[in-house]
């Protein structure tokens, strides 16, 4: 993994500095400034649409008691798009703009599924018995009353 940042780290910028030379002595300079700073904002701007309209699917969800990792995954994918489309360069604004379809999001939420084991845990505990055998055990009455002795909550000196 450590091998494929560096490579990427490395190529990136090399690829940017190729096409921004490229560029310029296609259509100029300010030509070139431009269209970097137009698809900051244009990114900005999808990246706000899609990211309420994300944040809405994530809501209806959880309401409907449903766990939304699509959603979450598409969350996600869509902040990296956000930063690489705020990173100057052509080459990081076609992947982030390639984040911003949902068909390309879901292609790569599949193959993350496929590599990804996901666990499922739930914070609820049942507590169904108590052994009130113990010394200063907790009591439940039938209305669901936890009586503590004094022992039990206070800290001991």
């Amino acid at each position: 993994m450590g091998r494929y940042l560096f490579a990427l780290f490395l190529v990136v910028p090399i690829v940017e500095i190729a096409i921004f030379v490229a560029m310029g002595g296609l259509i100029g300079f300010w030509w070139t400034m431009g269209g970097v700073v137009f698809t900051a904002i244009l990114g900005s701007y999808l990246l706000r649409l899609q990211g309420f309209a994300v944040w809405a699917d994530v809501q209806g969800k959880l309401r409907v008691g449903q766990f939304p990792g699509q959603s979450i995954v598409d969350g996600i994918m869509l902040a990296i798009a956000g930063a690489l489309l705020l990173t100057p360069g052509f080459f990081t604004d076609a992947v982030g703009f390639a984040l911003f379809v949902p068909q390309v999001r879901y292609f790569i939420f599949e193959q993350l599924r496929l590599r990804v084991d996901v666990v499922q845990a739930s914070s609820f505990t049942n507590y169904t018995s108590q052994d009130t055998k113990q010394p200063n055990s907790s009591i439940r009455d039938d209305d669901g009353v936890i009586d503590l002795e004094d022992d039990d909550w206070r800290g001991k000196s």
